[in-house]
């Protein structure tokens, strides 16, 4: 999908306020309330769109405390990795899950009430798991989350060629 200026002007105001009405949303872009209907249709239709949430605190939910934790999987095999990648997305405590390459195959990020739920959910639940080989525990003092994501442009897409 083509995503023009418009289209950038209604994902932005978006993301600023889900639950504005779409009288609100066509005002502050500038389009009539049935181009912005219409985009935004298009936008989710489109999967540009994927859904509409709300934030929280995770201090005011009593989970405060965040880490990081890489964990590498053994052996690496598809099943295996597609197994342990469902499991730990529903854990409660999961908040974000990456799948990655390099030394560990996942980076866990979740969220607990305190330091002792960290290491619970390191003990009680990665190593109780057969296939967990290594885990690696970074604990995060700030989670600083961008709230705005602007679609990548032409120009953002190409690298530089050497010798140009």
């Amino acid at each position: 999908m083509d995503i023009d200026s418009t289209d950038r002007t209604l994902l932005r105001e978006l993301q600023n306020d889900a639950r504005q009405t779409n009288r609100d949303l066509a005002a502050k872009t500038g389009v009539s309330p049935s181009t912005s209907l219409e985009r935004v249709r298009l936008l989710r239709q489109h999967g540009v769109i994927t859904g509409y949430h709300a934030a929280v605190d995770l201090e005011a939910i009593g989970r405060p405390v965040q880490a990081l934790i890489a964990v590498r999987i053994r052996p690496p095999a598809r099943p295996i990795i597609e197994a342990f990648r469902e499991w730990a997305a529903r854990l409660p405590e999961t908040i974000g899950l990456f799948v990655t390459s390099g030394a560990h195959d996942f980076l866990i990020h979740i969220a607990v009430p305190d330091i002792n739920g960290v290491y619970a959910f390191v003990i009680d639940r990665l190593t109780e798991r057969r296939e967990v080989a290594d885990v690696h525990t970074t604990m995060a003092y700030e989670h600083v989350q961008s709230r705005h994501i602007e679609p990548a442009g032409i120009e953002e897409h190409r690298l530089p060629r050497k010798g140009r």
